[in-house]
């Protein structure tokens, strides 16, 4: 099952529960949210509210960290190029929809423009000259 974008980004998890999914530390959440890799939604009373996408993130820079060896400061630069990278994607994507939406108002209204001439034509016979429209 694919989950909309939306079920994705909605704050769920107080930061002990996110920090338990992620495997992590929560204190580790509030240095990544310090550091600026991680930002949680706030709720009325100011309590950290994770997503699943936050979830993720978290996972992503433990990868980094833990596994690949990456600094803090490297992941942070990772994570804004996948960012920049997600949203140039995103730009794209409209860009081409909008280019098929202009491309397909131009195949119509071409259409419409042949369906509306009326072309003369002329035909040469034996004998004279004799003309005849067509729709």
């Amino acid at each position: 099952m694919v989950r909309r974008k939306e079920d994705r980004e909605r704050p769920l998890y107080m930061i002990s529960v996110a920090a338990e999914l992620a495997g992590m530390h929560p204190q580790t959440l509030r240095v990544y949210e310090r550091r600026c890799l991680i930002r949680p939604q706030r709720s009325a009373g100011n309590t950290r509210l994770y997503s699943q996408a936050d979830i993720e993130r978290l996972r992503l820079i433990q990868q980094l960290t833990q596994e690949e060896g990456v600094n803090l400061a490297g992941t942070a630069r990772i994570i804004e190029l996948m960012d920049d990278l997600d949203r140039a994607r995103r730009e794209a994507d409209e860009a081409r929809a909008a280019a098929e939406a202009a491309c397909q108002r131009l195949i119509e209204e071409t259409e419409r423009i042949r369906r509306s001439y009326k072309a003369e034509i002329v035909l040469v016979r034996r004998g004279g000259l004799s003309r005849r429209t067509e729709s």
